[in-house]
């Protein structure tokens, strides 16, 4: 059974997809898990949140172009593309997602002072954690990296 699984997946797209979700799953997993170590509580609301220590979307898009690079080639088209798009993606994590908490928390704070504290007035609170710092982000992709070559290796050995 494990044989058929690892054959129908192995060096092929279905291998790159099941990389790149995994380890963005269980960049998430560890965030859980260091939210409440730290926190002493248990949130299950961490799965589905952005920000925080790793980035999942780095970890997601580094274990993706990292498994293309194993399967076709470090020097191919293909992972050039997907290496371009993960860079793009870790960038955009730290720097413009990262802006807009920044000027989310700001907005935040200019309508609990304008509506005295009722900000159901003004509509709701606005997220302010939507991005990453740029250790974050690094953590995220060198764990991205590392879980590719792992699941690569070990999983489907």
């Amino acid at each position: 059974m494990l044989d058929l699984f690892r054959s129908t997946i192995e060096n092929n797209g279905y291998e790159v997809i099941i990389c790149g979700v995994a380890s963005a799953f269980f960049a998430q997993v560890i965030k859980f898990i260091l939210f409440t170590i730290k926190t002493r509580r248990v949130n299950f609301k961490i799965f589905s949140t952005t920000g925080g220590m790793p980035s999942s979307h780095s970890a997601g898009v580094m274990g993706l172009s990292t498994i293309v690079g194993i399967i076709q080639g470090f020097d191919s088209a293909l992972f050039a593309v997907s290496l371009g798009f993960s860079l793009i993606i870790m960038y955009d994590a730290a720097g413009l997602r990262r802006a807009a908490g920044k000027t989310a928390a700001c907005l935040n704070k200019m309508m609990d002072d304008f509506y005295h504290h009722d900000m159901q007035a003004a509509g709701g609170k606005l997220k302010e954690l939507l991005g990453h710092t740029p250790l974050e982000v690094f953590v995220g992709a060198v764990f991205g990296i590392c879980f590719a070559y792992l699941f690569h290796w070990f999983v489907l050995g």
